[in-house]
């Protein structure tokens, strides 16, 4: 299992690799702070998550959260059917943008 990081990309998004644990959100949401700054619109694309427990959950709903405090949005692509699961069962998937079925998630 690989290091959790965040990097921007190319094309102005972002990505989020590795995995997503209470070792690692505390790391991951001072960087996602960072990147919210000033911007108005993140895409974030969690193609590269290997895994996920509800501190990943928490983090993905703090950083919608500090997204919207700032007036921006922030939209997560590629979502894990695992994080996915956790969403809808903590009662948050409404709360985060999450992608349509069509773009490839599992709706069970």
């Amino acid at each position: 299992m690989s290091a959790a990081r965040l990097e921007r990309r190319e094309d102005g998004g972002c990505a989020l690799f590795g995995a997503l644990t209470f070792d690692t959100v505390p790391q991951l949401f001072q960087q996602g702070q960072q990147l919210c700054a000033g911007s108005v619109a993140v895409v974030l694309d969690l193609a590269g998550v290997e895994r996920s427990d509800s501190a990943g959950l928490a983090l993905l709903v703090g950083w919608t959260r500090l997204a919207r405090q700032q007036k921006g949005s922030i939209t997560f692509h590629n979502v894990p059917a695992q994080l996915l699961g956790l969403a809808r069962v903590g009662g948050v998937d409404q709360l985060l943008a999450f992608p349509s079925v069509s773009e490839g998630v599992s709706p069970e």
